[in-house]
């Protein structure tokens, strides 16, 4: 990430430390006064995928603009076991302080970039892509998707305000797809209209209504090739709903483009990271 951080994310980092430093952290201000400077170093304890090192990075420069924050490790990059991800140099108070938000992103966001990278890896020569889905933890959607990407997948809308997708709940309500599909078109945006089927006579119905993609929500690999063979390229077709790095590949192979993963976000296990002074 090149770009600055937007000011909701530097809000967001904002809030976690003050979730966590509150008045001050007590600890290190009875143990070392303003003039203690200290060497650290964040160490990658585990194969992993590095992600959020900008944001890491943020979280020390608002405790203290006189920490040095020295990345080695360039995002996206797999590293191994022991590798040496960034040097610290400043007031020991403020890193100390810092220390386990930057930890809790870091380690967080990289282990949704890993878990991204192993999916990604599975479709290798085949052309669907990986993206992500709306299932992440509040206030943190912004840093995760972008984790995501950092991971080698791609980003499914942001939020409510940004994509239409008609869903079961949607349809149930109203008590027609394709009237679904002709009020969301009325509406004038310029976002393309999804439609959420889960059998293929309601695939057939969203083709019929000119959905422009069409999510194939826990079908299985039959009824989605054969949803593929249908289409003929008319609509975008979305894979979703169960899928693990043991299917996945499989669920490529039926042809479809995208294969969303809650689990991504949801259910990525925290990569190991950590920070080590240096006498």
């Amino acid at each position: 990430m090149k770009e600055p951080l937007p000011p909701f994310a530097r809000r967001i980092l904002q809030l976690a430390l003050e979730e966590d430093i509150g008045q001050g952290d007590i600890t290190s201000n009875l143990l070392f006064d303003p003039g203690h400077i200290c060497n650290a170093v964040l160490i990658a304890k585990a194969p992993l995928v590095l992600a959020g090192m900008p944001f890491a990075r943020e979280v020390f420069r608002m405790v203290s603009e006189d920490i040095t924050f020295n990345p080695l490790v360039q995002e996206g990059e797999r590293v191994r076991r022991g590798t040496v991800l960034a040097q610290l140099k400043g007031p020991t108070k403020a890193i100390l302080s810092a220390e386990r938000v930057a930890l809790n992103i870091l380690q967080h966001l990289s282990g949704i970039a890993t878990l991204t990278r192993a999916f990604v890896s599975k479709l290798k020569g085949l052309k669907a892509r990986i993206t992500d889905t709306r299932k992440t933890i509040p206030c943190m959607r912004y840093l995760e998707k972008y984790a995501v990407r950092v991971g080698g997948g791609v980003n499914h809308r942001m939020g409510l305000y940004d994509g239409l997708l008609i869903k079961d709940n949607h349809i149930e309500a109203l008590g027609s797809l394709a009237e679904a599909v002709s009020r969301a078109r009325q509406g004038g945006y310029l976002s393309r209209v999804e439609v959420e089927v889960e059998n293929l006579k309601e695939f057939q119905e969203a083709l019929r209504a000119g959905a422009d993609v069409i999510m194939l929500d826990n079908m299985s690999l039959e009824d989605m090739a054969e949803a593929v063979r249908l289409n003929r390229s008319r609509a975008v077709l979305e894979a979703s709903g169960n899928i693990t790095l043991e299917n996945v590949r499989a669920v490529a192979e039926t042809g479809v483009d995208f294969i969303s993963i809650g689990a991504l976000t949801h259910s990525a296990r925290a990569a190991d990271i950590s920070l080590k002074l240096l006498r």
